[in-house]
């Protein structure tokens, strides 16, 4: 288990103690003491965020990792391009290896691997129509996105805290089975920032990673009369698994399968894979680039059990290379609901 998996599930662990959990709440006071000046900062005009000509939403979080705002991401999308608008979603491109700004896909052509681009936005490059640019700086982005392609619409990608660019709706997703974590900030807890943060939130989405969505259609309900917002549900579900090399093959239910995934919130991916058998899982930590002593160890493993099935996240599935496997690999893919018209008109 790495560091930053270990760390993970101290985050989501409300019983946490000891002196390794002592010293990240003492880090906290320090992260703490940052992002309040910051928000104090915005909230007094000493510093002010900057504007660009096109409509700017931006689709965050308050916890770190896992929440499940990519597909939210690609849904708002393909909404606004059915609607006519000329659709640009930015991303910091974390876990890539691009500098400056980028364009990952012009809506039609994919220029990058996910190994240079980010898995996140060579996922919605390959999922949406929309132009998916990366770029540390937003305001340079966006303002590129307007001048290359027209774009009327941009997507912020992870946007919440990221306050330089001026956004005209902020949308926040929580997970229903996670939370809040063990509602300490950064580096004890998930949390990225504290309630402060909670005035900002223009729209709250509630997503449910789970075949029973009761426990987050009552989290909703409670979420929206504490914090008096505006609340929708994203179900989300598993559809089916692909061969991710021959995408006209896919799983059967039972067939056995060893799962493997490198993303903020894995068991739930696991949950999900419930129509199968699965022998055996391997856990890496978060936006982890796989190597070729990563797929030997798990083929061997495959080939131990006499299973010839392996299987990813999507998102997962966008790193790895073909050359590297000689059994099958296939990724599941999920199904979200969401009312996006209702969430963005909030009507």
């Amino acid at each position: 288990m790495g560091l930053k998996t270990y760390i993970t599930k101290i985050h989501y662990n409300k019983q946490a103690k000891g002196l390794f959990f002592s010293l990240l709440k003492f880090f906290s006071l320090f992260y703490g003491f940052a992002s309040r000046l910051k928000n104090s900062l915005y909230e007094k005009d000493k510093l002010k965020p900057k504007k660009v000509d096109a409509y700017v939403i931006s689709v965050g979080n308050l916890t770190t990792g896992g929440v499940g705002k990519t597909p939210v991401v690609a849904q708002i999308a393909d909404y606004l391009i059915e609607k006519g608008e000329k659709v640009a979603i930015l991303s910091r491109g974390y876990g890539g290896k691009l500098s400056g700004v980028n364009v990952i896909s012009d809506g039609e052509n994919i220029y990058y691997s996910a190994r240079k681009a980010g898995d996140e936005p060579h996922w919605l490059a390959q999922n949406t129509k929309a132009i998916v640019i990366t770029a540390k700086n937003r305001y340079k982005g966006a303002k590129f996105a307007i001048d290359k392609f027209c774009a009327t619409k941009i997507i912020l990608d992870d946007g919440f805290q990221h306050r330089k660019l001026h956004r005209d709706l902020d949308i926040v997703l929580v997970d229903s089975e996670m939370g809040f974590g063990n509602e300490n900030l950064l580096p004890a807890g998930p949390l990225r920032e504290g309630t402060e943060a909670f005035e900002r939130i223009d729209r709250l989405v509630i997503v449910s990673k789970n075949i029973d969505h009761t426990r987050a259609e009552k989290f909703a309900r409670i979420l929206e009369k504490k914090l008096n917002k505006p609340t929708s549900l994203c179900y989300s579900e598993p559809d089916f698994a692909y061969n991710i090399f021959e995408p006209n093959e896919k799983l059967e239910n039972g067939d056995r399968i060893v799962a493997f995934s490198a993303i903020g919130q894995p068991q739930q991916f696991y949950n999900f894979l419930k129509n199968f058998d699965v022998v055996n899982t391997f856990n890496f930590d978060d936006h982890h680039k796989y190597s070729k002593n990563d797929v030997q160890k798990m083929q061997k493993k495959c080939i131990d059990m006499n299973i010839n099935k392996l299987v990813t996240t999507e998102k997962d599935a966008t790193k790895l290379d073909q050359s590297m496997f000689y059994l099958k690999v296939f990724a599941l893919k999920l199904k979200t609901n969401l009312d996006v018209e209702k969430l963005i008109n909030g009507n």
